[in-house]
C-alpha cells in the first residue's frame, strides 16, 4: 500500500511540481494537520543553480555576445589578436561575419581583488581561450616571438598556458580533456 501511494505522490507531483513530493516525516504531518508543511527554502544560489527563479524556470544567457575592453591602442590590439590567435574584431560593415567560437565549455568565475591568479595587480580582468592543440598553439605564438608559459601539470579538466597580450592583459589557453569514450 505504502509502494502505491509513493507511486501515486510522484504521479501527481509531474503534475503539480516537485514540491509536491514530501517526506515521510511531513506526509505524518499533512495527515495530522490536513495543510502542507512549511519545506525550507532552497540554499542561497540553488535557484540560479537548479535554473529556477520564483517557482518558474528562469531565463539564461546563451553564451557570451561579446568581449569589450579599453585599451591604449586598440587598433593595434585588435590586429594582434586577430593575427595571433584567430580572433576578429567587429565587422565594419553588417555583410563581414563576427568571429564565431565552438560550442564548449566556458568558465566564469569572480575572483577577490587580491588574487594573484592574473600575474599583474593592475589587471582586473584575464581571458581564456579554448584551444584544440596547446602544443601547436604555443610553437605557433613562440615562433612569432611571444612568450608562452605552459603550465607543466595536466589537470583534470585539461592542460593550461598563459601569454600576455602587448598591453600585458593576461591571456589562458585552455584545451579542455576530452573525456575518455572507451568503454
Amino acid at each position: 500500500m505504502l509502494f502505491l501511494r509513493r507511486q501515486l505522490l510522484r504521479t501527481l507531483s509531474f503534475a503539480f511540481g516537485s514540491s509536491f513530493i514530501l517526506g515521510r516525516n511531513q506526509l505524518g504531518i499533512v495527515a495530522q494537520t490536513a495543510t502542507q508543511p512549511k519545506v525550507s527554502p532552497p540554499p542561497a544560489g540553488a535557484a540560479v543553480r537548479d535554473g529556477i527563479a520564483g517557482g518558474t524556470e528562469m531565463e539564461k544567457v546563451t553564451g557570451i555576445g561579446g568581449f569589450f575592453f579599453r585599451a591604449k591602442d586598440p587598433k593595434a590590439l585588435g590586429l594582434w589578436y586577430q593575427q595571433h590567435l584567430g580572433v576578429s574584431v567587429i565587422p565594419t560593415s553588417y555583410e563581414e561575419s563576427p568571429w564565431q567560437q565552438e560550442a564548449g565549455p566556458t568558465a566564469f568565475a569572480p575572483f577577490k581583488e587580491t588574487s594573484g591568479y592574473f600575474g599583474d595587480a593592475q589587471k582586473v580582468w584575464m581571458l581564456n581561450f579554448r584551444v584544440r592543440d596547446l602544443d601547436k598553439m604555443a610553437a605557433q605564438l613562440q615562433a612569432a616571438g611571444i612568450e608562452v608559459k605552459i603550465d607543466p601539470q595536466s589537470y583534470p579538466n585539461g592542460r593550461f598556458a598563459r601569454v600576455h597580450d602587448p598591453e600585458g592583459n593576461p591571456i589562458e589557453l585552455w584545451q579542455p580533456k576530452v573525456p575518455d569514450t572507451k568503454g
